[in-house]
């Protein structure tokens, strides 16, 4: 299975579509197909139903948060060191992430290939979080959607269906961010222990015993 192959094609028959191919340096080697969240159900769409693609199955998506990192990199610069020109060293910090993502792996039964790795990025963390959903063209993805909306905070426009699915109603943030604040109080866990135990006992204290 060639990403080129499958990128130049999309490009081809979704016009405007913006596409890039993630690398993976892992062993697996399993490189990704990153798509703006504009044309991704069109491309999608045309994944599942190009007779040479036949992605017919959504085996499985997942979320990631990637907040905002500061990253260090040491470059080497020329500078004027008491009147000669010397190489230096200089840190350079740069910032990356502050999005939230949403990977597909997607399989043809019918010409036995696969996964083809499909991503796609939140404008931001906070308020730009809409994606499109992808569960009128598989409906596996249906409540994997929903569990991502409910543990990331990605809203999938056009899913069916969406609410909290491990979460109860009513239940504040989305506990698979990475800045997320465990509660103290603990009242849902019925036997709180070890740091837990402490932390539920530290909240009863402060707040005289209630």
């Amino acid at each position: 299975m060639n990403l080129e192959e499958i990128k130049s094609e999309i490009e081809t028959n979704v016009p405007g579509c913006r596409l890039e191919i993630i690398p993976n340096g892992s062993p697996s080697g399993q490189h990704s197909l990153l798509v703006d969240a504009d044309h991704a159900f069109a491309a999608a769409a045309y994944l599942r139903d190009a007779p040479n693609r036949q992605f017919d199955y959504c085996s499985n998506a997942t979320g990631i948060d990637w907040p905002i990192k500061e990253v260090s990199t040491k470059v080497k610069t020329k500078k004027i060191v008491d009147g000669v020109e010397k190489d230096v060293d200089e840190v350079v910090k740069t910032q990356t992430g502050g999005y939230l993502e949403v990977v597909y792996h997607l399989f043809s039964v019918e010409l036995r290939q696969g996964p083809l790795v499909l991503r796609m990025r939140t404008e931001d963390r906070a308020e730009r979080i809409h994606l499109p959903s992808l569960t009128p063209l598989w409906r596996s993805a249906e409540y994997q959607e929903r569990e991502i909306f409910d543990l990331y905070g990605v809203m999938f426009d056009g899913h069916p269906d969406l609410r909290r699915l491990l979460m109860w109603e009513g239940f504040e943030d989305h506990p698979m961010r990475r800045d997320y604040v465990d509660p103290d109080d603990y009242e849902y866990e019925p036997t709180a222990h070890d740091e837990v135990l402490k932390r539920a006992q530290a909240h009863v204290a402060a707040e005289g015993g209630r």
